[in-house]
């Protein structure tokens, strides 16, 4: 393994978690640089690989060969496009850029034609450092590889325990709630003068869903990729006191991934346990919610779901928790569920 921080500091990454082996931690130590921020760097060479984007810095050298081209629009090919053993070949042979960045920092004057012997150098270098990390073989997919399932070392559930005041839940470690029924309940207590804010979100203006009291009312929305925000408001105010606040959320269809849109449904509103509204969504999200989308209890951080609040919202009452359950059950009444608990002690 390659010495890094880790190392330098005297601290040593474990080989396994949870009877799962660790890949090494790759890297060069930059430790060097804390007592002399002027001390020269000790990475010489630094490969770069992203959806078939790839580059190879060297030495104050830098090669470039962009995927699908210099635009999408030059290329006259999408995102995702799949980089064949054909391609590759000629993206090889007229495909690479090449810079140097020690004197040309904003990469203004490609060098490929006049230093060629230097680029064929370095697309090679390429492929060494390629084969080394287990970058090969190249990967272009695009949605393809957003919507693949990650290796998880927790084991799979279908019901989450949330709670406020804690960080933001990333998307690959949240309750998997796109494309299939889902129920969001929270227990909270609202004041006599009752109470606003989001009790559970999750996404940002570019795709995600918000649960939340407003104007003393229980609110939903689902921001469908920041084409349009589909909402459903009850009618009724919900009093002062401690409630199980409910949306439940039950498709009608499938959904149609070819054409961007994911399964539409039915959303329930409730207040222990008891449906107060519904509504129509006609289309979800399909994929994700948001880039970069995570799960927050009790807020809406950032560029917010709706503009019909602004962030972060805070929810104004009291949140003891948040649960998530993507079992496809039904709403459960658990305010009856603790009466027979309190009845038993």
């Amino acid at each position: 393994m390659v010495p890094t921080v880790l190392d330098a500091l005297g601290i040593e990454p474990p080989q396994t978690i949870r009877g799962v082996t660790q890949s090494p931690i790759e890297g060069v130590s930059l430790v060097h640089t804390f007592d002399d921020p002027t001390a020269p760097t000790k990475r010489l060479t630094q490969y770069f690989e992203m959806l078939g984007h790839r580059s190879l810095y060297h030495d104050g050298w830098r090669a470039v060969c962009p995927w699908p081209g210099p635009s999408f629009k030059e290329a006259g090919k999408g995102f995702g496009t799949l980089l064949s053993s054909e391609n590759l070949t000629r993206l090889d042979a007229t495909g690479w850029e090449l810079y140097h960045v020690a004197e040309d920092f904003a990469e203004t004057n490609d060098l490929a034609a006049q230093e060629r012997d230097r680029l064929i150098a370095m697309i090679s270098m390429w492929y060494v450092e390629a084969g080394k990390y287990n970058v090969l073989p190249i990967d272009s997919r695009g949605v393809q590889r957003i919507t693949e399932e990650r290796p998880q070392i927790a084991v799979n559930r279908n019901r989450y325990i949330l709670y406020p005041g804690t960080q933001a839940i990333p998307a690959t470690a949240a309750p998997k709630i796109l494309n299939r029924p889902f129920t969001i309940t929270a227990e909270v207590n609202v004041a006599d003068e009752g109470a606003e804010g989001v009790l559970l979100s999750m996404g940002g203006n570019d795709g995600g869903i918000s649960f939340y009291l407003q104007n003393g009312k229980l609110c939903y929305v689902h921001n469908y990729v920041a084409l349009n925000r589909y909402y459903v408001k009850s009618e009724e105010i919900i009093p002062a006191g401690d409630h199980f606040l409910s949306m439940e959320f039950e498709p009608t269809d499938k959904p149609d991934f070819a054409k961007g849109k994911g399964t539409p449904g039915i959303v329930k509103l409730l207040i222990d346990g008891r449906e107060i509204q519904r509504g129509n969504i006609p289309v979800t999200s399909p994929f994700r919610l948001g880039q970069g989308a995570a799960m927050l209890v009790g807020s809406d951080a950032g560029s917010p779901v709706t503009s019909e609040y602004q962030p972060p919202f805070h929810f104004t009452g009291t949140i003891k928790r948040v649960i998530v359950d993507i079992s496809g059950e039904h709403v459960e009444d658990y305010e009856a569920q603790m009466r027979v608990i309190l009845a038993k002690q």
